[in-house]
């Protein structure tokens, strides 16, 4: 499975973006998409996941802010991210996992993409 993330960029506070990710190659068991981000302490921490069904779920930081959606026939996952403050301002990665109930059995990875929002 391959992830190709784009959208990042330099916005300001109150701003949006729009983050995009599209998956190919062996994407027949893959159930959720969805995007992290890098936290302070370098860990990565959900943003948000996608099921192929549209369930959702949201770091309680951007609820409220943030819309994931996916469009299935394009293998392709967007965060819509409005009223951006500067915590927000990471670098976010796209994943892909195959899960069985809450459990990951696979997880890819896309490269980062920057979110810089200044103040």
């Amino acid at each position: 499975v391959q992830l190709q993330a784009s959208g990042g960029g330099l916005v300001q506070a109150g701003g949006y973006l729009r983050l995009s990710c599209a998956a190919s190659g062996s994407i027949s068991s893959i159930n959720y998409m969805g995007w992290y981000r890098r936290g302070l302490g370098k860990q990565r921490e959900l943003v948000a996941s996608i099921s192929t069904t549209g369930q959702a779920d949201y770091a309680d930081s951007v609820k409220g802010r943030f819309t994931i959606s996916r469009d299935n026939a394009k293998n392709t996952v967007y965060l819509q991210m409005n009223s951006l403050k500067p915590e927000d301002t990471t670098v976010y990665y796209c994943h892909a996992d195959q899960r069985s109930g809450t459990v990951a059995l696979r997880r890819y990875w896309g490269q980062g993409t920057l979110v810089t929002v200044s103040s």
